[in-house]
C-alpha cells in the first residue's frame, strides 16, 4: 500500500471527482439501466452483490475511461471506495452488469480493478448497517488522454495520482441504498 493509500484510508478525504475531476475540461452523462435513484437489492451485499451496468457517452480524443464508486456516508474509511475500474478501452462506454471480480478481465479486454476498501478486488456491493439513512454512492466516470501505466490492482489513490493530469471530461451517477431491517438467513 502506497503512503498516500495510507494517508487516505482512515481519514475523510474528497470524493475522487472533486480531486481528479476538478481538472476536467468537460463533463461527460453517466447512466445505469440498474439504477434510477434508489439502488436495487440485488446490487447490494445484501442482495447478489453484482455489479450494475454503467453507462457514459463517448468522449472525443479519449483513450481510456476510469471508474471510482465511493460511499462518503460510510463511518470509515471516509469515502468508503466500493469500486475501482481503470484502462477501460477507448471504443467501451458501457460495463455490464455483473462484471467478474478480477484485476484483469476477459470483457472488455483491456480493462483493470482495482482495490476496494474492503481489500478485495472489483465491485464491493452496498452494506449501510441496518438503520442508517439512505447512504449516497457516486459512480464517478473520467474520460483520460492516455491509458494509465499502472498495474492491475491497484488502490483508488494510485490510480488517481496516475490520472492527473490526464481527465479529459468527468461526470457521476448518485445513488442511494438503505437496509431498513436484516435480511432473512
Amino acid at each position: 500500500m502506497s503512503m498516500e493509500s495510507q494517508a487516505g484510508q482512515g481519514s475523510d478525504v474528497p470524493l475522487a471527482l472533486q480531486r481528479a475531476g476538478g481538472a476536467a475540461r468537460s463533463k461527460l452523462s453517466v447512466s445505469s439501466k440498474n439504477i434510477r435513484g434508489a439502488i436495487p437489492e440485488e446490487q447490494s451485499e445484501y442482495g447478489m452483490g453484482v455489479s450494475p451496468e454503467i453507462s457514459w457517452n463517448e468522449v472525443d480524443g479519449a483513450k481510456s475511461y476510469a471508474l471510482i464508486l465511493e460511499d462518503p456516508d460510510a463511518n470509515a474509511p471516509k469515502p468508503f471506495v466500493h469500486w475501482v475500474a481503470y484502462n477501460i478501452p477507448a471504443d467501451v462506454t458501457m460495463l455490464p452488469e455483473g462484471l467478474e471480480d478480477d484485476a484483469q478481465v476477459n470483457e472488455p479486454a483491456g480493462l483493470l480493478q482495482g482495490k476496494n476498501s474492503r481489500g478485495s478486488v472489483g465491485y464491493f456491493g452496498m452494506r449501510p448497517p441496518v438503520g442508517d439513512p439512505p447512504h449516497h454512492y457516486h459512480f464517478q466516470v473520467f474520460a483520460l488522454d492516455s491509458e494509465l501505466d499502472v498495474a492491475p490492482g491497484m488502490e483508488r489513490d494510485d490510480v488517481l495520482k496516475a490520472m492527473s493530469g490526464h481527465v479529459l471530461a468527468a461526470g457521476e451517477l448518485i445513488g442511494t441504498y438503505q437496509q431498513s431491517m436484516e435480511p432473512p438467513k
